[in-house]
């Protein structure tokens, strides 16, 4: 086992939404993504071979499949699950902070 804090996420920026990548292996991948209100992220045109998970730690927002304009309102607590291939985007309509927890696999 081992324990990956907060400070030894691989912090980056898509578009305005902070991106922490906490663990990738050739099996996984776990990380966060927070928005402010009113913000979108960037478009992650999805993953051939996987599926992945969005569970919203915090806040209200909707996730948009660009491709078709589906959008899927999210509340704290729910979480909304990704096929493969579906190209995403997260857009914060709350009035604070959400956080996004995402996990996906295989790689």
């Amino acid at each position: 086992m081992q324990i990956i804090r907060k400070t030894a996420a691989k912090v980056s920026l898509d578009g305005p939404e902070v991106v922490r990548d906490y663990c990738r292996t050739d099996k996984i991948w776990f990380g966060t993504s927070e928005l402010l209100p009113g913000q979108t992220g960037g478009v992650d045109p999805g993953h051939p071979i996987s599926h992945e998970t969005f569970f919203v730690s915090r806040g209200h927002v909707i996730v948009r499949n660009p491709e078709t304009g589906c959008c899927y309102e999210l509340l704290e607590g729910d979480l909304l699950l990704i096929e493969e291939g579906e190209p995403h985007e997260i857009t914060n309509i709350g009035t604070e902070a959400a956080l996004i927890s995402w996990c996906g696999g295989p790689v």
